[in-house]
């Protein structure tokens, strides 16, 4: 959900660390076989030596390769724990908020049968459909929307989603990139597009001053290659503790049903655990509407 109008570099970030990990990290409870062409050439290069375990020497190449591999070791758990929370409550309808590259519509046969729509903002949207064109299976509806001006609920509507079908939503990776009223909106929207049943699965980063340090130096490594930080345009605006996200959502007729954070899951899947306090402030929350 960049704000930019050009294709967001983070979508492109997250979608090499599953290219990374597929097969490789936690085979037996993620795979993301879509992940590798949805890259363009010059986006694997990096995803490559991560995966053949070999550090480059040169400065600029080390920077990518570390920041490749820390985006895998973030997003196995994550993508484990949404894909865990989709699986255990099977929706006719299933929404990805700020889609970027995700896979899911290509990759999970849960699915079959399952209406899927992505939303994201024009650019990064448009961005997707050509890298996907040459994925097989069914494509899910893409619904693109500005956020500072389309409503998400018409728009939604206007690509066939049913608001008296139950829905499962998938907020991942987003809710740093806005601020506490747009969050507030967005589940305010969300509830509206929400029969019984549905279900919302919301990831989120807690409040913590070594996330930011980290985020700060991130981008001084990159600045030191020449090159602007993939955070330079999509820096974060919102941080909550669990309390507080458990307080929206119930304000909006959502029980939390599940809350844990990507530390936990990670350790569960005796995954490589380097950035413990990233993944520690990192959560997955799961809320059904009754």
């Amino acid at each position: 959900m960049s704000r930019t109008r050009q294709a967001s570099r983070t979508a492109v970030l997250v979608c090499q660390g599953r290219a990374a990990a597929d097969g490789l990290i936690a085979p037996r409870r993620f795979a993301d076989p879509t992940a590798m062409p949805l890259l363009r050439p010059d986006e694997r290069e990096a995803v490559q030596w991560v995966r053949d375990g070999v550090a480059p020497r040169q400065w600029q190449q080390r920077i990518d390769y570390e920041t490749v591999r820390a985006s895998a070791e973030l997003i196995v758990p994550r993508t484990v724990a949404i894909d865990d929370a989709v699986r255990a409550h099977p929706s006719p309808q299933l929404v990805i908020l700020g889609a970027g590259l995700d896979g899911r519509a290509w990759r999970m046969p849960e699915l079959a049968g399952v209406t899927v729509f992505e939303v994201d903002q024009p650019a990064t949207q448009q961005d997707k459909r050509e890298r996907a064109a040459g994925l097989s299976g069914t494509p899910p509806r893409f619904v693109p929307v500005d956020f500072g001006r389309d409503r998400l609920a018409e728009a939604l509507t206007a690509f066939g989603h049913r608001a008296d079908l139950a829905t499962t939503w998938i907020w991942e990776g987003v809710v740093p990139y806005l601020t506490r009223a747009e969050v507030a909106a967005t589940v305010t929207a969300l509830a509206a597009c929400s029969a019984p049943n549905s279900r919302l699965i919301v990831n989120f980063q807690m409040p913590a001053t070594s996330t930011k340090l980290g985020r700060v130096l991130a981008r001084l490594l990159m600045a030191s290659t020449g090159r602007s930080s993939v955070w330079a345009n999509e820096p974060w605006r919102s941080t909550w503790t669990p309390a507080a996200m458990t307080a929206l959502l119930a304000r909006h007729g959502y029980a939390v049903s599940r809350d844990e954070n990507l530390l936990d899951t990670a350790r569960a899947l005796a995954t490589p655990i380097r950035h413990s306090r990233s993944l520690g402030h990192s959560r997955v929350m799961v809320a059904d509407r009754t």
